[in-house]
């Protein structure tokens, strides 16, 4: 059975949705296919309880600065491509961020496979902790993020990373929280 919970962010509201024991959605309010609710947390099993409340607390951590990778459960549905790709996203490391296209060549695909690459990236169901915010466009552009490009850039800014301009959302939204 799927379970819901929502939680506060300091890029706003969160969804998270588990089934059998594993994280399966991460969801920003308003984000790009965020599942239709409404959604009832009150009756949660044992074993989703605890995956939602992993995946709470090392969001919490990760946003506070304190964790740079994410050890929740995992199940990902989608196409063998999508997969494939989110894997990949899995290794990018903290910090550090790839294009498209070097993200289509690390996987064996011809440059000519970015966009296909890309349209997997941005049907990623777990934000943030499946890092898709750490890829860009061939000459660093923000493009795509389905949860937007304020929120994207403000990820990779909390990250440290050097392709991120200066960006106040975080910044500020920490300072309201604190």
């Amino acid at each position: 059975m799927i379970h819901y919970r929502s939680m506060s962010s300091p890029l706003g509201d969160v969804l998270l949705r588990a089934e059998d024991g594993h994280l399966t959605g991460m969801f920003f309010a308003g984000q790009k296919y965020h599942p239709a609710g409404p959604f009832d947390s009150a009756a949660v099993d044992a074993r989703n309880a605890r995956v939602l409340a992993q995946a709470a607390q090392e969001l919490t951590e990760y946003f506070a600065g304190g964790r740079q990778r994410f050890t929740v459960p995992l199940r990902l549905a989608g196409s063998a491509f999508q997969q494939q790709v989110w894997r990949a996203l899995c290794e990018i490391p903290f910090g550090e961020t790839i294009s498209y296209g070097q993200l289509a060549l690390g996987l064996g695909l011809p440059p000519g496979h970015a966009r296909a690459v890309g349209s997997a990236v941005g049907r990623n169901p777990i934000s943030v902790v499946v890092p898709c915010h750490r890829v860009l466009g061939a000459k660093g552009a923000l493009t795509g993020y389905a949860g937007g490009t304020d929120r994207k850039q403000a990820l990779l800014r909390l990250e440290g990373t050097a392709a991120a301009p200066h960006l106040p959302l975080l910044r500020d939204a920490l300072a309201v929280a604190a």
